[in-house]
């Protein structure tokens, strides 16, 4: 991990001319530009307040601010892997010159997707302000919870980028796996609908952890419990150690399976 962090220093002048290439690209020919990161996530959050909160008659107040505060880091996290799981591929004219550092690809598309995520935010808060919810002193800790997010998602940004050189049917897997956990993570629900024989696995679910601390501070205006998220602040340093250390592993072979 203290090599990838050495490395992403080094060059970060390269990581930072990559994603504003990035996100001027990522819109280019499109008619709304830059308005479809603000778009994108009011559509999702009308479709399924739509199905829960009618359809599925879930009751709860404001449940728009409350799925809003959950759904808006879940897009962050699904759309870093997403994109992040092909970086390598998408990145092939680079990676295959001899002294171009392929670990920069997925910081690279992690924080592209950070940066979106940020310029998301005052939606978000206008969002909540019109909704009536009540916003404090919580809101310090989003900081550090923006930062817990990208610590956790650089692991298996960093894995999937260096398996699926090899195994390229896990870039289709990653998306149906994702679909699978955006439904099993309480994003739409809160953790107290889940049924008590299954709510142990929600609870370690790092998922829930790391988004229910979102809808603490951004829906319930309070501080999340802190002893969960030191947790996980221990498990995303663990899994990014040996994400670093399989992307190493695998870098050598990426110039000739590309």
């Amino acid at each position: 991990m203290i090599g990838l962090c050495r490395s992403v220093y080094t060059h970060r002048e390269l990581v930072g001319i990559l994603v504003a290439k990035q996100l001027k690209l990522r819109y280019r020919g499109s008619g709304l530009g830059f308005l479809w990161t603000l778009l994108n996530p009011l559509l999702q959050m009308v479709v399924y307040t739509l199905v829960f909160s009618v359809y599925f008659r879930l009751d709860m107040e404001k449940y728009p601010a409350f799925l809003f505060a959950g759904l808006l880091p879940w897009i962050w996290f699904a759309s870093s892997l997403q994109q992040g799981v092909t970086c390598i591929l998408d990145g092939a004219g680079l990676v295959t010159r001899s002294q171009f550092p392929a670990e920069v690809l997925p910081v690279v598309t992690l924080t592209t997707n950070t940066v979106n995520f940020l310029l998301t935010l005052p939606l978000l808060l206008v969002f909540l302000l019109a909704f009536r919810v009540k916003l404090g002193p919580a809101l310090l800790a989003l900081p550090l919870l923006v930062t817990l997010e990208y610590l956790l998602a650089l692991g298996p940004v960093l894995i999937l980028a260096a398996l699926n050189v090899q195994f390229r049917d896990l870039q289709h897997i990653i998306l149906h796996l994702l679909t699978v956990l955006q439904f099993l993570t309480p994003i739409f629900y809160p953790l107290s609908l889940i049924p008590e024989p299954l709510r142990a696995w929600a609870v370690v679910n790092p998922l829930t952890i790391l988004f229910s601390a979102f809808q603490d501070v951004l829906y319930f205006n309070r501080l999340p419990p802190w002893p969960p998220l030191l947790g996980l602040l221990v498990v995303s340093c663990v899994v990014l150690s040996v994400a670093t250390a399989m992307f190493t592993r695998y870098k050598p072979t990426f110039a000739e399976a590309l």
